[in-house]
């Protein structure tokens, strides 16, 4: 899913494209893909961009008359700038904005149509949709630890909690604990005051680190490969391969369809976390496998 850094890039490159300019056509490629139907989605054709804003993990586009079209990417969706008049073909699109200087296409890989479009009346309304997560860019350390501890639960599932924090997910979210050296099954109960400001730090660095990755590759050109799996991250998506750090193997922590990546010797003190499906498979013998474990690459 695209998260914070990703979706400030889209928002960057945007607001270079669309601010100042009419929409001429929208193009519903899934009809599925409208989650509102008042205003209709032609109300928003020659009406000019005012502004385009994140919220959390969504995108907001202001248009005249105090109307929004809200994306929604989700898990799989992907935005896209084409040329004016390029052809449109393939189950992947969703929907596309034409614009006299090009058009922004929504696209969605899979089956699963998960990617949204609203379009809604009212800041209000668009505040409405807000998970409500504080920004770590202004929250000190002290409104940081106090969010992240309403509630009893690993630093791992607070960090990606919306309605605690705005716009991180399980790419970042890893990143960020590594870079913090913290275990991803502490909780938040138990963290220090020293434990927090590292944190606390860790995560301003980690999110602005990769903003002003994207941000300089948006001058470029659109921000066409937004990916959660990048070769310079630390220790997402980077199983059994070495820790930049300390050059352990990487592991992971797999549950549903998403995995926890984390290095022993930075982060847990040399434990090796329980992963559900071998911990299952292999019993007792799961700490001594894990351990053999060596780092490819």
């Amino acid at each position: 899913m695209p998260e914070l850094p990703d979706v400030a890039a889209y928002v960057h490159a945007l607001r270079d494209r669309i601010v100042g300019e009419p929409l001429r056509r929208v193009r519903l490629l899934d009809p599925f893909v409208l989650r509102t139907a008042d205003p209709p989605i032609s109300a928003l054709e020659s009406r000019t961009v005012r502004e385009v804003r994140r919220i959390g993990k969504r995108i907001a586009i202001g248009f005249d008359g105090d109307l929004w079209l809200v994306l929604h990417l989700m898990i799989a969706g992907r935005l896209h700038w084409r040329a004016d008049g390029a052809k449109l073909g393939g189950r992947a699109n969703l929907a596309a904005l034409e614009f006299p200087n090009g058009t922004l296409v929504l696209t969605e890989a899979g089956t699963k149509r998960r990617a949204a479009l609203q379009l809604l009346h009212g800041r209000a309304a668009v505040d409405a949709v807000d998970p409500g997560g504080i920004d770590v860019f202004t929250a000190d350390v002290e409104a940081f630890r106090r969010a992240l501890m309403r509630e009893n639960h690993t630093i791992k599932r607070a960090l990606t909690d919306p309605h605690v924090i705005d716009g991180i997910g399980n790419a970042y979210s890893d990143e960020i604990l590594h870079a913090a050296r913290l275990s991803p099954a502490k909780l938040t109960h138990k963290l220090t005051p020293a434990e927090w400001a590292r944190l606390h730090a860790a995560t301003r660095a980690t999110l602005q680190l990769w903003i002003d990755r994207f941000r300089a590759e948006a001058e470029n050109g659109f921000p066409e490969k937004v990916t959660a799996f990048r070769p310079d991250m630390a220790v997402h998506g980077k199983y059994g391969k070495p820790c930049p750090v300390c050059g352990d193997a990487v592991r992971r922590i797999r549950y549903a369809d998403n995995e926890t990546n984390y290095c022993p010797t930075c982060q847990t003190g040399g434990k090796i976390l329980a992963d559900r499906g071998l911990s299952r498979l292999l019993g007792a013998d799961f700490q001594e496998a894990a351990k053999r474990l060596k780092p490819r690459g």
